[in-house]
């Protein structure tokens, strides 16, 4: 188990009381909502922030959280939690079976956080997320974390997130404003539908304000304002 240091990111104050809130209503969805997938309809969305975000916001209140990132294709998460420090496995590592479990885990120096990075793009991503070792790993985290927040590959470009789709316990689909139709949302929360995976909320990002600031909106039963910030956009 490779340990590693996440890059500070000290959220303002308001911000990090929004960011609260979404935890919470989250936690109201149930006990039996540990595992949930995080997609989009494209890239750039803003998922893998707010992913990152919600797990260190679990983790203030002593929850124990797996980030999985099973952005195979194109993953942004590693640039957004570690600086230089080199992590030479990954998911795929693991889904291959080039590696074990304990090869790819990292834990962070926040005690509560560990996260699994992508790796290396295979050949095969949606057979790989398809196969059984997904389903035993989830199993196994499900008893060890509080919470599995999976980032996923943008479900309106590829079909990856579909085969996470039936393996986890809910779904929130991340929509930049103004940029992604109702029709193609719609088709995104229908797959994950099909898929067998209950679709908690919608989280609507990089909303304009009529003073000319940008926020991250969610939308997650209710309704909050999370700053945007271009240097935070990978």
């Amino acid at each position: 188990m490779q340990k590693i240091t996440l890059k500070p990111h000290e959220l303002p104050y308001q911000i990090n009381e929004e960011i609260k809130y979404l935890r919470a209503n989250i936690q109201f969805c149930g006990d039996d909502k540990k595992v949930i997938l995080f997609t989009s309809s494209v890239v750039s969305e803003g998922k893998s922030t707010i992913t990152l975000e919600l797990a260190k916001s679990m983790a203030q209140m002593g929850k124990r959280v797996l980030l999985l990132d099973t952005d195979l294709r194109r993953s942004m998460l590693k640039h957004q939690v570690v600086n230089r420090e080199t992590v030479k496995l990954g998911f795929s590592h693991y889904l291959s079976g080039m590696a074990n479990l304990e090869d790819v885990l990292c834990v962070t120096d926040n005690p509560v956080i560990y996260v699994i990075f992508a790796g290396p793009v295979p050949p095969n991503p949606a057979e790989l997320l398809a196969s059984k070792r997904v389903s035993a790993l989830l199993d196994w985290a499900r008893n060890q974390f509080d919470y599995v927040l999976v980032d996923a590959a943008p479900l309106g470009a590829v079909v990856d997130a579909a085969a996470l789709a039936n393996k986890c316990d809910g779904a929130a689909v991340v929509v930049e404003a103004g940029r992604i139709s109702r029709r193609v949302v719609q088709g995104v929360v229908q797959q994950l539908k099909d898929g067998g995976c209950p679709v908690l909320g919608v989280i609507l990002n990089k909303v304009d304000k009529p003073h000319g600031r940008s926020y991250y909106n969610y939308k997650y039963k209710y309704n909050y304002n999370y700053e945007y910030r271009k240097e935070d956009k990978k």
